[in-house]
């Protein structure tokens, strides 16, 4: 586990963060879980990026691309270490991560590291994902905590994804219980989502009518 920065502070390469998700919307708990990865590993700079075409929901209605864009580009704005991609969303059809951080490597160059954020609930299906030897080969994990979901050990992983324990960083918090399934039910039906996402997210559903049909208030 990680609690201070020493640790990534030590490594000679920049080192790039990435953090997929639908962000449906983006909320407190990711920007929360984005600051403490880039603080505990001195990461140069976080990259947001919203999926275009998400695999691991094929049975989902997901709110409009543009409109998540636009709520992730409210979120970072005034904090100069995050920044946000199209890159899923420029790809047509489904969006692998292998695929996603094999295309950053090659426009970043091999003095860059890069360092994939993700969940402990996500890091527990990794056996499961698209080439997951491949995603280890070309970043680290950096695994949160999350409330209500227990740890899941790096070595535990290993046994189905091998040399998975040596690229797998965990960090010791935040620990915050909030998914977007609950902000969508509660902004559709009415109800104030202010501290839950930025002021600049809420300001953006209120005013574009987000998240009124119940389809899209699927869990996430």
């Amino acid at each position: 586990r990680v609690g201070a920065s020493a640790l990534g502070r030590c490594v000679t390469k920049p080192i790039l963060g990435i953090f997929g998700g639908t962000f449906d919307p983006i909320h407190v708990a990711h920007l929360a879980v984005a600051e403490a990865a880039r603080d505990a590993l001195g990461l140069e700079r976080v990259l947001f990026i919203p999926n275009g075409e998400p695999p691991h929901k094929p049975n989902h209605a997901v709110t409009p691309a543009p409109d998540r864009l636009a709520m992730v580009r409210a979120a970072i704005e005034g904090n100069p270490a995050f920044e946000v991609s199209t890159i899923e969303i420029d790809r047509d059809g489904p969006s692998y991560t292998a695929d996603t951080l094999g295309a950053l490597l090659m426009a970043e160059g091999s003095a860059t590291e890069l360092a994939l954020i993700l969940s402990v609930e996500a890091l527990a299906g990794l056996a499961t994902w698209f080439e997951p030897e491949r995603v280890l080969a070309l970043a680290r994990l950096v695994v949160a905590p999350r409330d209500g979901y227990p740890d899941v050990s790096p070595d535990a992983i290993a046994r189905f994804v091998p040399a998975a324990e040596a690229r797998i960083t965990m960090l010791d918090g935040p620990r915050m219980r909030l998914s977007g399934s609950d902000i969508r039910a509660r902004a559709g039906a009415g109800r104030s989502v202010r501290y839950l996402v930025p002021d600049a997210v809420a300001a953006y559903i209120g005013d574009h009518g987000l998240y009124h049909d119940p389809r899209r208030n699927h869990p996430s």
